[in-house]
């Protein structure tokens, strides 16, 4: 009885092949952008892909890898150790000792060079990015390290130093379509138009995610035409609900605030972890939290823009899944505090006069008087630290838009 291999996953079967291949990330391998420059030159020197996932960080290395003659080793840094690296330098060693006895027929491709590529670099601790540091040195291997993380924050000084940052992007709702529509063609199937946007919405930016739920869909719909009811069906998850273009994700996110607002800790939280749970972006949430410091809370308690911006850096820079607790911790916090929207309201109401009476001449007393002319006219006469009279314009001097709580 013979047994045939598993299908290779839909994502794989599609890879590009070449630059020219890859959607997206125009910004770095379009027509004379740095990586395509690289490439094109053979000028390859270690690099770190910094970007979210799904977005082509492996195929990029492959490609570098394929493009400039070099052998691609893959490995993963949450499994990887000092030994598996070890084991990949004494391959490259013992390549380049064969070099100098082999003929120019023989197919020696380590001896050219080898790309590592470490996926997750963030994962490595400080001792094994270390001990990569004088292999990456003296060009034993041309490391390609991929991660999700800042890597000014998760990679030694010493090794980024000694690598090109490189930033990719989540792909565009374009991008998505694109993806999407050559997977279909690898499946030889059509994909309605519905389905298509619905796909490219739930994917995020993410390219694998969106060719494993097409992978997913047709396994389980084998039809030539694939529709929306189709994905839904597939998916099956609290992810249907949450369709972050829907009405389902404004509600839950105007629902967290109003909880917020009416200090309602508890609902605050079970909304917070409704949005978490369903995959939303922990820095839509945390931006939500800053406005909320200074829209709702403002002069009442002023350190709660402090601490929403925290929470704002710290899921910039942890990430799912460590950061829901930040952001938890954001969620309490804002909710306890004092609420008051004086300052919100006071601008709006000298926003309505700045449109309704355009740009009304400033006070000469409090004009800037750069030069002696200037002065001769009268600007910054006058003027005195601690002045009674309005500094508004003539019109608005009675005006009164801060009113305090």
């Amino acid at each position: 009885m013979t047994h045939s291999s598993p299908t290779p996953p839909l994502a794989d079967r599609i890879r590009p092949k070449t630059l020219d291949e890859v959607i997206g990330q125009r910004h770095l391998i379009g027509k004379g952008k740095p990586l395509s420059r690289a490439v094109e030159r053979g000028a390859v020197h270690s690099m770190i892909f910094w970007g979210p996932p799904g977005v082509g960080k492996t195929t990029l290395a492959r490609i570098v890898a394929t493009q400039t003659g070099r052998k691609f080793v893959q490995l993963s840094a949450v499994s990887a150790s000092k030994d598996d690296i070890r084991k990949i330098v004494e391959g490259v060693k013992a390549a380049r000792t064969r070099d100098l006895f082999s003929s120019p027929d023989d197919d020696n491709s380590a001896a050219d060079g080898v790309v590592l590529f470490l996926d997750e670099i963030h994962r490595f601790n400080k001792a094994q990015q270390d001990f990569l540091l004088p292999y990456v040195e003296d060009g034993t291997l041309t490391l390609i390290g991929a991660t999700t993380e800042n890597p000014s924050f998760e990679v030694n000084s010493a090794l980024l130093s000694r690598s090109q940052v490189f930033t990719l992007e989540a792909l565009s709702a374009d991008d998505m379509r694109e993806v999407i529509l050559r997977g279909a063609a690898a499946l030889d199937i059509t994909v309605e138009g519905e389905a298509i946007d619905f796909l490219a919405n739930y994917a995020n930016g993410d390219a694998r995610l969106s060719l494993n739920l097409l992978d997913a869909t047709h396994g389980l719909y084998p039809e030539p035409v694939l529709a929306l009811v189709h994905m839904r069906e597939a998916l099956q998850s609290k992810h249907i609900r949450y369709d972050k273009a829907g009405e389902e994700h404004f509600n839950t996110v105007s629902a967290y605030i109003k909880s917020m607002r009416a200090s309602q800790i508890d609902a605050a939280l079970y909304y917070l972890a409704r949005m978490v749970s369903s995959g939303e972006d922990p820095l839509f949430i945390a931006r939500r939290m800053v406005i909320f410091a200074s829209e709702d809370i403002g002069m009442a308690q002023p350190t709660a823009l402090v601490v929403a911006n925290e929470v704002f850096k710290a899921c910039e820079v942890i990430g799912y899944p460590e950061c829901q607790i930040n952001l938890a911790h954001g969620t309490v916090y804002l909710a306890s505090a004092a609420k008051d929207r004086s300052s919100y309201e006071a601008y709006f109401r000298a926003l309505e006069d700045v449109e309704k009476h355009g740009n009304l001449p400033i006070p000469l007393k409090i004009r800037n008087a750069p030069t002696g002319f200037m002065k001769q006219l009268g600007y910054g006469e006058d003027y005195a630290l601690y002045d009674e009279e309005s500094y508004l314009p003539d019109e608005l001097k009675k005006r009164t838009y801060y009113q305090k709580s």
